[in-house]
């Protein structure tokens, strides 16, 4: 079993980085040599790749020698979507994920307040995440005399699974006044109006120690790299440029920051941001009744979402984003609100060419209801698509929240990974946590076991989008992979049998065959035990160590 591994003799993440280290004995996932079990690293560089026969030249001159006693080493997984504040205070505030009705969720609520210091309860906001009224039996939220009675007069702001609605108590709905007057979960801008109350109340030590708490558990799972999706919509500027100098430290994954702010690239440029995209919102959530549809919602046909950007202004950011080199990118989930990014980025490419908009590599938060016609726009105009798997593991499925939102046949066509695969669309995966949690196995697991079988992934298509596709979608062919010459950012697994899965099982047994050359991954089979992280290495300095 994965618990009883022995940890690898790496050098622990307080001590100092060895400049020529040599990991032999165990699987090392390379395209380099499909059957390697040694890995050179020099100077934070993959030196070599091969076999243990091989490595013995190595092993004389190597300043360090660990032996992997079996251990799996691949690429260290990137999340090419979170969100760190958040994930940090869901980590370590009121997490409601997975709450089985209102009654609990309302008894977790009046529990939390009461155990906070009285100067929190008095003075401060105080946070939870992940409420989900559509598995309840009650099917709704709570009233806001409900709320008000479990909050206890403090303020408390509970944003939704999704993150695109929220309930704030009327205290501190007060903070805001008339921006936050509708009754029920606020959405669009009265919720943004009280999320800005909300974090703005957060210290900045208690805005540290949740990107801490965040950075340390994305490194506990394997993940070397992370992309936040910041804006003024979403969080702040001081959140950002604090999340980017706590990362350039060290000491745990890489950061990658976009801000989503329409025609800002020179505040993402000051933000130190790599792109102007991110969470800019062409729409909202399904969960939330705002994702921009071409039809009403099934379960509320007075509704078919929120556009927030035309295709006029998708135009103009884009121009505006190839002009001066700086990746764009649109959060997109609705049919509607893929058909104005994709409609915006062809104007922009009318104006300027296609190969000078294909060159950024423009990305695409979510798209999940992308049609066929989507599905060639985004590959003719070579989109990167940045997409959550555990969206459908989640929401997925005939019983699911996508069908009871959107009805059967559009919930069948949400996330079709596969054909996007074969249209040649670069996928970038992704975790948009909190909104689901830190899990790159998970999310692997479920693009390869969809719920909608027509839409899977091989594991080794997916395992790719989870590594290499996120460097990818930054512009950096050279990272995500282990072969010579390549960032050595890893990840050891406790050893586990390696196995090649894949939707067709024509393809699966052919690449089982040692003469087909195809490495192994670990078995995801839903129901058993996803792989146990002993240790993480990002360019060469160890940031985890189990």
């Amino acid at each position: 079993m994965n618990h009883a591994a022995p940890r690898p003799a790496l050098p622990a993440p307080d001590e100092p980085t060895v400049r020529t280290l040599l990991l032999r004995g165990g699987d090392v996932y390379s395209p380099a040599d499909p059957f390697a079990t040694a890995l050179l690293v020099q100077d934070g560089t993959v030196a070599w790749v091969g076999s243990d026969s091989a490595a013995d030249s190595y092993a004389r001159d190597a300043d360090a020698v660990v032996d992997l006693a079996g251990a799996l080493v691949t690429p260290a997984f990137t999340d090419a979507h979170v969100h760190a504040t958040a994930t940090g205070l869901a980590l370590t505030g009121l997490d409601l994920t997975g709450c089985p009705g209102l009654a609990e969720a309302l008894r977790r609520i009046q529990e939390f307040v009461g155990a906070q210091p009285a100067a929190d309860r008095t003075g401060g906001v105080l946070l939870g995440h992940g409420w989900d009224e559509t598995g309840w039996p009650e099917g709704r939220p709570p009233t806001q005399d409900e709320l008000d009675r479990a909050c206890g007069g403090a303020a408390v702001y509970l944003s939704r699974t999704d993150v695109h609605s929220a309930l704030a108590s009327t205290a501190l709905r007060a903070l805001v006044g008339a921006a936050a007057t509708e009754p029920g979960p606020l959405t669009g801008d009265a919720h943004h109006a009280v999320r800005r109350a909300a974090l703005a109340r957060q210290t900045p030590r208690q805005r540290e120690d949740a990107q801490r708490a965040m950075l340390r558990r994305a490194a506990e799972l394997g993940i070397g790299a992370v992309h936040e999706c910041a804006g003024p919509d979403i969080s702040s500027e001081q959140d950002l440029t604090g999340l980017l100098a706590l990362a350039a430290e060290g000491g745990g994954p890489e950061v990658f920051g976009y801000w989503g702010e329409l025609g800002a690239v020179d505040t993402a440029r000051r933000l130190g941001a790599v792109g102007a995209g991110g969470d800019l919102f062409a729409d909202g959530a399904v969960g939330s009744h705002t994702a921009c549809l071409h039809r009403p919602y099934a379960d509320d046909p007075a509704a078919a979402g929120t556009g927030h950007l035309t295709a006029d202004q998708i135009a103009e950011h884009v121009l505006a984003c190839t002009e001066a080199g700086i990746q764009a990118g649109f959060h997109a989930i609705g049919d509607a609100a893929l058909t104005a990014v994709v409609a915006g980025v062809r104007a922009a490419a009318d104006k300027l060419g296609l190969a000078a908009v294909r060159a950024l590599r423009h990305r695409v938060e979510h798209a999940e209801l992308l049609d066929p016609a989507g599905i060639a726009g985004f590959a003719e105009l070579g989109l990167t698509a940045s997409v959550q798997p555990a969206f459908d593991a989640a929401w997925g499925g005939p019983e699911g929240m996508y069908a009871t939102r959107l009805g059967a046949e559009r919930a069948a066509a949400m996330n079709p990974f596969a054909a996007m695969v074969r249209a040649g669309i670069p996928l970038a995966f992704g975790s948009d946590a909190p909104v689901t949690p830190l899990d790159p196995w998970g999310a692997v697991r479920a693009a390869a076991f969809h719920r909608t079988p027509a839409h899977r992934i091989s594991v080794r298509a997916g395992f790719t989008a989870h590594t290499r596709g996120g460097w990818r979608a930054l512009g950096r062919d050279d990272a995500g992979v282990l072969v010579p010459g390549a960032p050595a950012s890893y990840a050891v697994w406790a050893p586990t049998e390696l196995v090649v899965q894949a939707p067709d099982e024509r393809v699966a047994n052919w690449s089982t065959d040692p003469r087909a050359g195809v490495p192994g991954l670990p078995d995801l089979t839903p129901g058993g035990e996803l792989p146990r992280c002993l240790a993480t290495v990002v360019n060469g300095r160890t940031v985890h160590l189990g």
